[in-house]
C-alpha cells in the first residue's frame, strides 16, 4: 500500500516530493542579521535529506524585529546578500526545495537567544526599540514595547513587502509568514497582547485586521505561481488568549485572500505551557483544516514515522514539520522512506547509503537483489524498530 507521507503534494505551481516539512529553526547564529558559514553547513545538509519542503529559519523584516543580536535578517542589500549565497550553494547540491519564514519579533524582540536565558537584553546589552500592538511588555522583567500607531503599522508592512521582494530574488520556492508564538502578528490576534480600543483591537475582527493587510500586501508582492503561507495558533494555551474559534475564522480570512498553506503551533504570548507528547498539536491542526479545506501542517514532537502516516492517511493534516527531531536526525526523511517502504531523494555521493541497497546489513530480511530501479525487491523488507540491534 502506497505511503501517503510520500506521497506528492500541489501548491500552486509547486510540487513537493513528499509530505515531511523541515520547520523553520533558529540558530542564532548570525552576525548583524547576515548569515554565516553555520547557515552554508546546517541548512546545506537538510537541503540533501529528501525531504518535501526545507523553511529557513524566520528573517526578521527589519533589525528591531530579529528577536536576538543572532538571528536572520532580510532587510538590506547584506543580508540579501549573504542568505543568497547559501541558498545558491543549497540548490547545487541540494534535492529539496526551499522556503523561508519572514517575521517580526515584536514586543518579544530585542532578547538573548533561549541558551543564553532568553531574557530581555539589558541597557548595556545594545537593546534595541521593541514595537506591539499595546503599550504592554511580555513580562515583568521586559521593556514597555512602543504602541503602533497607522505610520508604524506601515513601516512594518512595507518592511514585510520589501522582505518578500527580496526572496524572489534569492529564488525561494514559497514564503511562510511567521503569525504565531507570540510574535508581533500573534500579538494583534491575542487578546493578551491586544489591548488596543480602536479599529486594530477589541474584537475578533479588529484584532484581525492589521495581519489581513500584511498578508494581502505580501501576496501582492509575491508571484502568483509561488505559495504563501502562514504559521499561526491554534490556541495561545492560555484561557485569556486565543481559542481554536478565533484560529478557524482567522484561517477563514486567510483563505478566501489566497493563503496556500497553513502551519498550526501554539503559545507564546504567555508563560503558560501545555502538557507535551506526541502530536500534541496536531488535533488544532486538524480543526483548522476540516473548517477550510487548506492544506495544512501539523507540528509538534512528531518523531514516528508510522505517527506522521497515521496523520496523514487519516486526513488530520496534509504535512508533517519536524524541528527539533531534524536537528537530532537530519536525516530523518531517508528513514521513514525506509520504514515506510517508500522512496526518498538522495544525492548520487550517499546513495550507497540507502539501506535497500545494502542487503548484507540486514540477512535476517531474506534473499534480497536490487532491481533494475537500484531498489531491493524481496519477501521480507526489514524495519529497523528502537532497541534493536544492527
Amino acid at each position: 500500500m502506497a505511503s501517503s507521507l510520500f506521497s506528492p503534494i500541489q501548491l500552486r505551481d509547486l510540487t513537493l516530493p513528499n509530505r515531511v516539512i523541515i520547520a523553520p529553526m533558529c540558530q542564532y547564529s548570525a552576525i548583524e542579521g547576515q548569515a554565516t558559514d553555520w547557515h552554508l553547513i546546517h541548512l546545506g545538509q537538510l537541503a540533501q535529506s529528501g525531504s518535501g519542503l526545507l523553511i529557513v529559519e524566520a528573517c526578521g523584516v527589519e533589525p528591531r524585529g530579529r528577536i536576538s543580536h543572532g538571528c536572520l535578517g532580510l532587510y538590506d542589500d547584506a543580508t540579501e546578500a549573504a542568505l543568497a549565497q547559501v541558498v545558491r550553494t543549497c540548490r547545487q547540491y541540494g534535492n529539496t526545495p526551499m522556503a523561508i519564514q519572514l517575521g517580526h519579533a515584536g514586543r518579544k524582540a530585542s532578547a538573548h537567544p533561549p541558551q543564553a536565558g532568553g531574557k530581555a537584553l539589558k541597557e548595556d546589552e545594545n537593546p534595541w526599540e521593541t514595537l506591539a500592538p499595546s503599550a504592554v511588555p511580555f513580562g515583568n522583567d521586559w521593556p514597555r514595547p512602543r504602541e503602533m500607531g497607522r505610520a508604524l503599522m506601515d513601516e512594518v508592512i512595507a518592511a514585510h513587502v520589501q522582505a518578500v521582494e527580496r526572496s524572489e530574488r534569492i529564488g525561494f520556492d514559497a514564503i511562510e509568514l511567521h503569525g504565531a508564538h507570540g510574535y508581533l502578528i500573534s500579538e494583534f490576534l491575542s487578546p493578551i497582547a491586544n489591548r488596543r480600543t480602536d479599529a486594530y483591537g477589541g474584537t475578533l475582527e479588529n484584532r484581525m485586521r492589521f495581519p489581513l493587510e500584511l498578508f494581502e500586501a505580501a501576496r501582492a508582492a509575491w508571484p502568483q505561481a509561488k505559495p504563501l503561507g502562514v504559521r499561526f495558533n491554534g490556541t495561545d494555551w492560555d484561557d485569556n488568549g486565543l481559542a481554536i474559534a478565533d484560529a478557524i475564522a482567522f484561517a477563514q480570512e486567510l483563505k478566501a485572500k489566497g493563503c496556500d498553506f497553513f502551519d498550526i503551533s501554539g503559545g507564546g504570548n504567555s508563560m503558560m505551557r501545555p502538557e507535551v507528547g506526541p502530536a500534541y498539536q496536531a488535533p488544532l491542526a486538524a480543526a483548522v483544516k476540516k473548517a477550510t479545506g487548506v492544506a495544512t501542517m501539523a507540528v509538534g514532537m512528531i518523531r514516528d514515522p508510522r505517527l506522521a502516516e497515521q496523520l496523514i492517511s487519516e486526513g488530520q493534516c496534509d504535512m508533517v514539520a519536524l524541528a527539533r527531531g531534524m536537528l537530532y536526525e537530519p536525516r530523518w526523511t531517508w528513514r521513514a522512506a525506509f520504514e515506510l517502504q517508500s522512496e526518498a531523494a538522495y544525492p548520487e555521493q550517499y546513495k550507497r547509503g540507502n539501506p535497500l541497497l545494502w542487503p548484507q546489513a540486514f540477512p535476517e530480511a531474506g534473499d534480497l537483489a536490487p532491481d533494475q530501479s537500484g531498489w531491493v525487491v524481496g519477501s521480507a523488507p526489514h524495519i529497523l524498530v528502537p532497541g534493536e540491534p544492527r
